[in-house]
């Protein structure tokens, strides 16, 4: 029986990289425990079909909600080729927690100069909960290719300077 015969140097970039992915797992692991960064857990499915005729995503409850403890609720709609409402406004400096759900295809939702980006799966609620800190107008774009009209698929964000 013959024997395999590795390099000196293969078996040296083998360790390297072994070593490197003890590492990254590492890293997450530490994450996960200490920090309790976990991914989404909260899955909340819907029926694209019928997400238009009733319930928290029909057109009439669609936009800004102010909430009792001072926060806002967006609820949007994903759909070829638009968001819906087509232009919404949020105080700076204030949570907002978005929940949009797609009518047909895989949506994304960015926000550029925020934190603000998400996947929009048909089939389920999306929720992302953030803060705008700085006022000015906004676009909203979809960044996952969603058909033909994609490149004029965007929406549009005015954060006000105060708290209205």
């Amino acid at each position: 029986m013959s024997m395999i015969h590795i390099d000196p140097l293969e078996k040296r970039w083998l360790w390297a990289i072994g070593g490197m992915l003890a590492i990254f797992w590492g890293v997450q692991i530490y994450y996960a425990a200490a920090e309790n960064m976990h991914p989404p857990s909260n899955v909340e499915v819907i029926d694209s079909a019928k997400l238009h005729l009733s319930g928290e995503f029909a057109e009439d409850n669609l936009g800004v909600k102010k909430e009792a403890d001072g926060s806002y609720t967006v609820t949007m709609v994903a759909a070829r080729y638009g968001f819906y409402p087509q232009e919404i406004e949020v105080p700076a400096k204030t949570p907002v927690k978005l929940r949009i759900a797609s009518f047909d295809v895989l949506h994304g939702v960015h926000v550029p100069f925020s934190n603000m980006n998400t996947m929009v799966v048909p089939g389920y609620v999306s929720e992302v909960h953030t803060e705008f800190q700085t006022p000015g107008s906004f676009p909203m774009i979809c960044n996952e290719y969603c058909g033909l009209g994609h490149d004029y698929m965007y929406s549009k964000l005015h954060v006000t300077a105060g708290k209205s």
